[in-house]
């Protein structure tokens, strides 16, 4: 049984989870749009043009609305799992259904915060696994959604795992993270070419490679395999069920991204797994 300040710490970070999911929901919904939005603008330069104006928009602006109606989201409809449960999965204004994916989300996140600290306790690798887990989280929504890994997430995810391990918060030696990183990227750009050279098309995405090279930064090189098992395993049992369900996208792909971020949040919960089902 954990000791009290575990307990607490678990329960604090899941109440921090919830929060974090419902931040991660806009990010996932808002990102791409802002990306699509950034690069029109650059296109326009190309062209010497001004780009289009447009009201602003990010992460926090405009307010969020419904999508069906337009009717303003106040901030008791937006309370996380909870007020999806008192709406009933409908807006308050036209009664048009809310996706269950916004509270699954804050769901899995709070889980994943709360399974970090049953793992590893009230430590500042905890916290710094919880950033990890939810840009994973969010990386895996967005891919799916549109298969995008963007830059803006990647990045800065490969970077932090290195400054976690670097500053001593992590119990990962600086070598494992840095060659993780380099093994990461390299292993997926091979295949990547291999494939191409062999079929003349394009198998994934650079962003896969971008996402396991910061796998690797947190994880370790040691974990690469692992996280490529769990991830070739999982897609391969989707796309097969998408296959015979006829639910395959045009072209017949799956993106690779969510199942990276599938083992990437396996692996170092996995003995907090063990524990849990076998006390």
């Amino acid at each position: 049984m954990p000791a009290i300040d575990s307990q607490l710490a678990i329960w604090g970070l899941g109440l921090l989870g919830l929060l974090v999911g419902s931040f991660l929901n806009v990010v996932i919904h808002r990102l791409p749009r802002m990306l699509e939005r950034r690069w029109a603008d650059e296109c326009a330069a190309l062209r010497d043009e001004s780009p289009a104006e447009a009201a602003p928009y990010d992460l926090t602006r405009p307010a969020s609305t419904c999508p069906a109606c337009g009717h303003a989201i106040r901030w008791f409809e937006n309370i996380p799992v909870l007020s999806f449960l008192c709406l009933r999965g409908r807006c308050s204004a036209c009664a048009a259904p809310i996706s269950w994916r916004y509270p699954a989300i804050e769901l899995a996140c709070a889980t994943l915060f709360a399974a970090l600290a049953w793992r590893y306790g009230a430590t500042l690798y905890t916290l710094a696994l919880c950033g990890y887990s939810a840009a994973v989280l969010a990386l895996a929504a967005i891919d799916w959604d549109t298969t995008l890994l963007p830059d803006d997430i990647t990045l800065p995810l490969l970077w932090a795992g290195l400054v976690v391990s670097a500053v001593g918060w992590s119990p990962l030696p600086w070598a494992d993270a840095f060659w993780g990183a380099v093994v990461g990227y390299l292993s997926l750009w091979s295949i990547y070419w291999l494939f191409k050279l062999l079929t003349g098309k394009e198998g994934m995405g650079y962003g896969d490679f971008k996402l396991l090279a910061a796998i690797g930064a947190w994880l370790g090189w040691q974990a690469l395999l692992p996280v490529i098992l769990v991830a070739s395993i999982s897609g391969t049992v989707v796309g097969l069920a998408l296959k015979w369900r006829s639910e395959l996208r045009e072209g017949g792909y799956v993106p690779f991204g969510p199942f990276l971020a599938l083992g990437a949040l396996a692996v170092p919960l996995y003995p907090a797994l063990v524990q849990w089902l076998l006390p």
